[in-house]
């Protein structure tokens, strides 16, 4: 392949049978072979390629190789919720084929478009001028907006998770998830996960929750501030959109050095709005004010923590989708500590 900007060689650890995916994809999707894969440098949970063939390009993602914790890299639910989304004002990629057959590649697996696009890998936007850098931010708050306004009843996904106690169930899948991939201590994890429940606020809303919705998962137009695809949707469900929305947030609370954070900057100086003023657009876009608690901003990072634990296990067991998987993973203990610094000082 020619296009080595975004993709790198397949990783030694994610090979697979490459003709054995061309004889099952090439005639499924009616494409000329011969078929060219590479893999996309980003991502820590599952393994994405660019697949070319017969002058077409598309994207394949599947799960990663070894053993995985139970509903973990569910992507049978991201395809399944895209494929939803496209009859709405949502973006997302066009899904093209689910396979489910282990016997093809190993895990299963789908195809979708490929989007092309910009994707902004730090939030501060150091590549655009400072005049167009909150168009951008304001554009990722539509794109939620629109997600958390589409009618999951009418699109199909009223099984797609269980309306109703959204916080209380995700605190406690995710402090099993966090004891079932434990590798060393993390205190403020467990902290918490004690704080937490006993604050859950009142009222329940529901939406489609994207799981994972911050400005790296989102590819926009190449020269217009709007979102084209929402990417990565291994976590979806049905859930509170605050809870979507705070973990957008998260990269105002780390520093520069923790997944580029925006604490400690100059967000006027640098064109971005502040946190208010990117909620109050959010609450603009879906019709209603909105207001983020200390609860779930301490939950976003509670999560994100336990995440980041999983991918350092996965590290650990030789199974991980990248390879700055250690350092990442490595993490889990500083988001834990600036949960554990928001939920302390609330009280």
């Amino acid at each position: 392949m020619t296009d080595t900007q975004d993709t790198i060689a397949v990783r030694d650890a994610h090979r697979f049978d490459e003709r054995a995916l061309a004889a099952h994809l090439l005639p499924a999707l009616g494409l000329a072979g011969p078929l060219e894969v590479r893999q996309m440098k980003g991502g820590q949970s599952n393994p994405t390629f660019l697949l070319r063939a017969g002058g077409t390009e598309l994207i394949l993602r599947k799960q990663p190789p070894g053993q995985l914790l139970p509903s973990a890299h569910a992507v049978d639910r991201e395809y399944r919720v895209m494929t939803a989304l496209a009859a709405t004002d949502v973006p997302v990629p066009r899904t093209l084929h689910f396979c489910a057959d282990r016997a093809v590649i190993g895990t299963p697996f789908y195809v979708m478009e490929r989007l092309v696009g910009r994707v902004f890998w730090n939030p501060a936007l150091p590549e655009l001028p400072v005049a167009q850098r909150r168009a951008v931010w304001l554009g990722m708050a539509d794109a939620l907006a629109r997600l958390h306004r589409a009618d999951w009843q009418a699109i199909g996904l009223a099984d797609f998770g269980r309306p109703g106690n959204y916080f209380g169930r995700q605190i406690a899948r995710w402090t099993r998830q966090w004891q079932e991939s434990k590798t060393h201590e993390n205190p403020e994890i467990d902290r918490l996960a004690d704080w937490l429940p006993p604050r859950v606020p009142a009222g329940d809303d529901t939406a489609i929750c994207h799981g994972d919705f911050r400005i790296d998962n989102l590819m926009f137009h190449p020269t217009e501030p709007r979102v084209i695809g929402i990417l990565d949707w291994e976590l979806a469900t049905l859930g509170h959109p605050l809870a979507d929305l705070a973990y957008s947030c998260i990269q105002y609370y780390t520093p520069p050095d923790v997944f580029r954070g925006l604490a400690g900057l100059d967000l006027a100086a640098l064109g971005v709005p502040a946190q208010d003023e990117y909620v109050a657009a959010y609450g603009a876009f879906v019709g209603r004010p909105v207001r983020l608690e200390p609860f779930h901003l301490a939950f976003a990072l509670f999560r994100l923590a336990v995440i980041l634990e999983g991918i350092l296990a996965r590290a650990k067991g030789g199974n991980a989708a990248a390879p700055d998987a250690f350092e990442v993973g490595a993490l889990g203990a500083v988001i834990a500590r600036i949960g554990w610094d928001i939920a302390r000082r609330a009280d």
